[in-house]
């Protein structure tokens, strides 16, 4: 069952939405409705959503905005609206789906069947991941798989230099220059990584602390990466680093 949110400024628009998708997806519960963006936003932080049923032209905040505020996407995204002219950019945020109003009950299935397997892929890579990450002793593996199309690409973990959060996909970048982009969130990385060698240091980052060349002080100060590239250190998380870094 995936528990779903519905945002739309347009009450008659949310309620049809509603009633086809009790009609045509029982595996979908809704957890609740909201014509103003910014309740809806708040729902999301607090309900962690598994789908979210978004409109993108809406007064005060729109949907993009909604999203660009929330930050990490961790939940499946099917947009819904009257214009054609967002789907580019809606998909630049991970959608699963977009819907046209007024959204037909076939396309409304195929678009929650593109979650649910979405859902049960995460599942799957999520779990080979923590196999990987971790042997039955508790001991760590030295490498980590990246799922991609068509299977699994075996990378040491040593020659990771970080990883950079692209909505609800993550970047591996490698010492070797070779960059793999995997469809997980960078805050289920920093999960499986948790207790090694990986530091989350800013909310878009994730580093190897082996890898840093440097470390530059400031109001956060920034490290210098073996490839030329400066990351910053949050101000929240600079003593943490800071205390964690003169062990390395």
């Amino acid at each position: 069952m995936l528990k779903a949110l519905m945002i739309d400024d347009e009450p008659d628009a949310l309620e049809a939405l509603h009633l086809t998708l009790m009609d045509v997806c029982p595996q979908v519960a809704v957890a609740g409705k909201f014509t103003d963006a910014r309740r809806g936003l708040e729902a999301i932080r607090s309900s962690e959503p598994d789908l979210v049923f978004l409109d993108i032209e809406m007064p005060r905040m729109n949907g993009f905005q909604l999203l660009e505020e929330l930050g990490e996407v961790r939940f499946s995204l099917i947009f819904t609206t009257a214009y054609s002219h967002f789907a580019v950019k809606a998909f630049k945020f991970s959608a699963v789906d977009y819907l046209l109003k007024p959204v037909s009950p076939e396309e409304l299935q195929a678009a929650v069947g593109k979650a649910i397997q979405k859902k049960q892929t995460e599942k799957t890579q999520l779990e080979l991941l923590r196999r990987q990450l971790y042997a039955p002793d508790q001991k760590r593996f030295d490498k980590i798989a990246l799922p991609y199309a068509h299977g699994y690409t075996f990378v040491e973990l040593a020659h990771v230099l970080y990883c950079e959060s692209d909505s609800s996909y993550t970047r591996f970048y490698l010492a070797s220059g070779e960059v793999y982009l995997i469809t997980k969130t960078l805050g289920n990385v920093e999960e499986m990584l948790e207790g090694g060698d990986f530091f989350r240091l800013h909310k878009q980052f994730l580093v190897n602390m082996r890898q840093i060349s440097r470390y530059v002080r400031g109001d956060g100060g920034y490290v210098l990466m073996p490839n030329g590239v400066s990351i910053p250190v949050s101000r929240s998380r600079k003593e943490e680093f800071v205390e964690l870094f003169t062990r390395f």
